[in-house]
């Protein structure tokens, strides 16, 4: 699997297959902006040894944050090595709104 996604191959995804959505922007950048991609969860990524344990490894998990730089590429490294099949947006949340993705209000 690769360690990315395209926001346009995002879309049928989710609409065909379990998917969890995690937003892992910093705690600033979310607040910031008043959308999260429709069912996704934040969290924290300076928190992910925690909240990592709990996720499904049997179900993929696709993380997106601000830009996908360097927040998405840390917390995607550790989901990896904790055995999670993971992989980020490209571009993050700002790419995927370009793409003309849908967002939800938080």
């Amino acid at each position: 699997m690769s360690r990315t996604i395209a926001p346009n191959d995002l879309k049928p995804l989710v609409e065909r297959k379990p998917v969890t959505v995690l937003d892992v922007r910093r705690q600033n950048d979310f607040a910031a902006d008043g959308v999260t991609l429709p069912g996704a969860q934040w969290k924290n990524p300076e928190q992910m040894t925690e909240w990592s344990k709990t996720l499904p490894q049997d179900k993929e998990v696709v993380i997106y944050c601000a830009r996908g730089g360097s927040v998405s590429n840390s917390v995607l490294d550790h989901l990896l090595a904790q055995g999670v099949p993971a992989r980020y947006i490209e571009g993050g949340i700002e790419a995927w709104k370009a793409a003309g993705g849908a967002t939800a209000a938080k």
